[in-house]
């Protein structure tokens, strides 16, 4: 009997570009891959990743649509899994995310995970908080900057100890007030909204991103404040903001995060509105980052519009 094989069965199966949509978005570098997560549509369930070489690009490495690093159930929380974060120590990598309107902390011994606790807990249950970014300075000593509520988000920083997984509370201080023109728009009715803090120190100064506006106002957007110390006083950039609609061409441009690339260079990655007339699902966008140093010893930091990357998940 003869057999004739199809060539239709032979081609290998093509993969598809689809958009991504993580809101409030982070990605890392670790041992030469990138990795991202942020706020999915599987929020209810925990948080998904993928994997990039080159920040185009992007898998689960796996066959499946969707690879989950904390699930629910595992970790602290049982609804709004929000603007996670990772950061190594050693063989750890630690875990920080918002979940019922908390900030909490797990841990793993992969960027991939999964991340656990021991102890179910948030890390500050005596009020609610959110957006939490953990920061270690060159001295050992680490900071949690996050959002609390007063009418209104506004980011808050303490001393965090990593052994006990608490924020010193005396520590505890607002680090910026919502009082210029561009950080509460008219577009959107809304309380003042200061949220999705990121820091990072450059030649012995501290840098701290944040977003301004509600999501849902077209005029979100991200700008700056430096400082000689972690816990301040903060001075906003005058060049604010930085990212922003008029800028980059896409509204409701902010809650990301800052790392390093390959080339050695800082990136900002964070969400854009899913179109001029839809807010969701939000879309994942990645900048180049430009500093430029002033005579005053701060870097004066800028994005181009035309240098926007947008990322796609091959499956």
């Amino acid at each position: 009997m003869l057999v004739i094989a199809s060539c239709e069965a032979s081609k290998p199966v093509q993969q598809q570009k689809h958009e991504i949509f993580y809101a409030d978005p982070t990605i890392v570098l670790d041992n030469g891959k990138y990795y991202m997560t942020g706020t999915g549509s599987q929020t209810p369930l925990g948080f998904t990743v993928l994997m990039s070489d080159n920040l185009l690009e992007w898998t689960t490495g796996t066959a499946d649509y969707y690879r989950f690093i904390l699930r629910k159930g595992e970790s602290y929380g049982e609804t709004g899994f929000w603007a996670p974060q990772w950061l190594k120590e050693g063989d750890t990598y630690y875990f920080a995310y918002t979940a019922n309107e908390q900030t909490a902390l797990a841990c793993g011994t992969s960027v991939t995970g999964p991340f656990m606790q021991d102890e179910m807990k948030p890390i500050d249950g005596s009020e609610k908080n959110i957006d939490p970014f953990l920061f270690k300075d060159d001295d050992g000593k680490y900071y949690l900057y996050h959002v609390r509520f007063n009418h209104g988000n506004y980011i808050w920083v303490a001393e965090f100890d990593m052994l006990t997984g608490t924020i010193k509370s005396e520590t505890l201080k607002q680090c910026l007030d919502c009082t210029e023109p561009w950080e509460h728009t008219d577009n959107y009715v809304s309380d003042p909204i200061m949220e999705g803090p990121t820091v990072i120190k450059l030649d012995g100064k501290y840098y701290l991103f944040y977003s301004a506006n509600h999501y849902m106002n077209i005029d979100y957007a991200v700008g700056y404040a430096t400082a000689d110390s972690p816990l301040g006083p903060w001075k906003k950039y005058g060049g604010n903001p930085i990212i922003h609609r008029s800028i980059i061409g896409e509204n409701g441009s902010g809650h990301g995060d800052v790392f390093l690339g390959k080339d050695g260079g800082y990136y900002y990655v964070y969400h854009v509105h899913k179109s001029d007339s839809e807010v969701s699902p939000r879309a994942t966008r990645i900048i180049p980052l430009h500093l430029k140093k002033g005579r005053d010893g701060f870097y004066d930091i800028s994005v181009k519009g035309d240098e926007v990357i947008k990322p796609y998940q091959l499956y």
